[in-house]
């Protein structure tokens, strides 16, 4: 006969794992999209990938929209027991480490001004560096 402890389950369980699984993914992605860049100096074919990635995060931002993966981890995070968070996942993890307030929109406007600009600087390098 199996053993089953007591208010946790292999289901529970997995949807936990599941739901840190996407929250590490959505982490590396917000990395990505600030600095993938910089892999461009590295790697050329990176701008395939990165710039439509940054695009998008800034449009994110910009539009106050919310990425997919924010719902995905809430709807795991609720079938492992666990409560959902609100708002994004910016607003959620990121900024509650830098920032003590809650997101506003004026915020959301320089983080996407911020990719903008970092990225700009950095595809900037690598033009200059390709054209050598």
């Amino acid at each position: 006969m199996p053993r089953v402890r007591a208010g946790v389950t292999g289901g529970t369980v997995g949807y936990a794992v599941l739901a840190g699984l996407v929250a590490g993914v959505h982490l590396l992605f917000v990395v990505f999209v600030i600095l993938g860049g910089v892999l461009a100096l590295r790697w050329k074919w990176i701008p395939v990938v990165h710039v439509p990635a940054a695009i998008y995060g800034a449009l994110i931002e910009w539009t106050g929209g919310i990425c997919p993966l924010t719902p995905l981890e809430n709807r795991l995070r609720v079938a492992a027991g666990a409560a959902a968070y609100e708002g994004d996942f910016v607003d959620s993890y990121l900024l509650t480490l830098l920032y003590p307030d809650a997101l506003t929109t004026d915020t959301q406007t320089l983080l996407a001004a911020a990719v903008v600009v970092v990225n700009a600087i950095v595809y900037t390098a690598v033009w200059r560096r390709s054209r050598r």
